[in-house]
């Protein structure tokens, strides 16, 4: 299996967003991978591609997203790059639980005393006070000093997608595979995907699998709600279930979910969610035919592996926030950001292509595996792909096709998903149901 972003197969113009680094090379890679992939699956070269608009389109789905007129919300007043006594550091705060925390490490209650606080500590020593509590931050690094560092290392010797295959002792699966052969649009129709993920990354990979006619159930925990807004931009053809997976009824019916499951797709810290019986080798010993996949912030190994983290975080940490710093209009030199959250969404698209790869080598062989994928990594391939437009010029921005459709939260203007099926664009079939509104059950 192939486990890298290669060449796509898309038409349209090649370079619309600029910047220092190839991110619309990343797009289209990323999207490319999960056609390649589909393709693969049905035996029908070609039958799945992508348009430069439609790749645009999707990895800003967040900002073309309207409910009911309304532009939805970015990021926290808390999130974002301040200032420290010798560079800057990058915050997360859109989580509620992740503010306190932030707000508990530099003792303080109010953004001007995160302000003041940040202003007396070095970069790298107010990252290390926040992460000690659970928040979320990482300095403003160089690309040098990155890669000097033991997390830098690490991140850049690993593959995009790391593969670990089922192998021997299966002489059969308990569920056959069920494939649709007759709605060419909608190939994964009978296929289940138990999402167990958050934010952008994971819920994009089964926003898509959901558009394919996978049945999937993402389950949350009551006590940690997700953003509404974020919630309904990758919310569509998915359903939505609420659950306290330490009650043990509700392990047992995970357990049951499980029992039924095709895919499984995990998108927690290292770690996190192992303690309900969800560690990747512990399922695969129990089923080999599962397509499990994983996805988190820092990948498996190395001193950052079990922290949490963001795109924007593994921008600042990786060299990307200072590539695209600039000057301000009073002269002050300050990070930038790429202009998506290009991270998310081609880990997100990665995340799709294994759990469709591993779908085909359980067709060919009736076993599966596991493959694990990382922002950081992701961030690695994107420094590894030859600029396109060094100085910083830019074709016009593609127009993605934008559509409408009635749902509970109001009227949504959406972006399509970034694949064509025979020459016609993919759409959703359902909108996003209200937050936590199913039962834990396949349907």
């Amino acid at each position: 299996m192939e486990a890298g972003i290669a060449a796509a197969s898309w038409s349209g113009d090649r370079s619309w967003w600029g910047g220092a680094l190839d991110v619309e090379g990343l797009a289209l890679g990323a999207v490319g991978a999960a056609a390649a992939a589909l393709n693969f699956l049905v035996g029908v070269p070609d039958r799945f591609a992508t348009t430069a608009g439609m790749t645009a389109g999707a990895f800003d789905s967040f900002g073309y997203l309207r409910i009911d007129g309304r532009k939805i919300q970015g990021f926290a007043p808390l999130s974002g790059f301040r200032r420290t006594s010798d560079g800057w550091i990058r915050l997360h705060a859109n989580y509620p639980h992740h503010e306190h925390r932030l707000m508990q490490a530099l003792k303080t209650t109010t953004a001007d005393g995160v302000a003041s606080a940040l202003r007396t500590m070095a970069s790298l020593e107010a990252e290390a006070a926040i992460q000690s509590q659970g928040g979320v931050a990482a300095a403003v690094r160089s690309r040098k000093e990155w890669l000097d560092s033991g997390m830098g290392r690490n991140a850049a010797a690993s593959p995009w997608i790391d593969w670990t295959l089922a192998d021997g002792g299966a002489t059969g699966v308990e569920r056959a595979l069920r494939l649709s052969a007759e709605h060419p649009r909608r190939p994964l129709e009978g296929v289940r995907v138990l999402d167990l993920t958050r934010v952008i990354a994971g819920p994009v990979s089964t926003r898509l699998l959901g558009a394919l006619g996978a049945d999937v159930l993402r389950i949350d925990p009551p006590q940690l709600p997700d953003i509404t807004d974020q919630f309904v931009d990758t919310g569509f053809d998915k359903r939505s279930a609420e659950a306290d997976l330490a009650a043990s009824g509700n392990r047992h019916r995970l357990h049951q979910l499980l029992g039924d499951a095709d895919v499984v797709i995990t998108g927690y810290r290292r770690g996190a969610l192992d303690r309900f019986g969800l560690e990747p080798e512990g399922l695969l010993a129990s089923r080999p035919e599962l397509a499990v996949v994983s996805l988190d912030a820092w990948g498996s190994v190395g001193p950052w592996s079990g922290l949490r983290g963001f795109d924007s975080i593994v921008q600042a940490a990786t060299g990307i926030a200072d590539l695209y710093g600039a000057e301000n209009h009073d002269g002050e030199w300050r990070p930038g950001a790429l202009p998506v959250q290009a991270l998310d969404h081609a880990t997100g698209y990665g995340v799709a292509a294994a759990a469709i790869a591993l779908l085909a080598r359980r067709r060919q062989t009736g076993l599966g595996g596991w493959g694990r994928l990382s922002l950081v990594r992701t961030a690695e391939e994107l420094f590894a792909l030859p600029a396109l437009h060094p100085s910083g010029g830019a074709s016009p921005l593609p127009e993605p096709e934008l559509r409408t459709l009635a749902s509970a939260y109001g009227e949504l203007r959406y972006a399509l998903p970034p694949l064509l099926v025979d020459g016609e664009p993919l759409d959703y079939t359902s909108p996003p149901v209200p937050y936590g509104s199913s039962d834990l059950s396949w349907a």
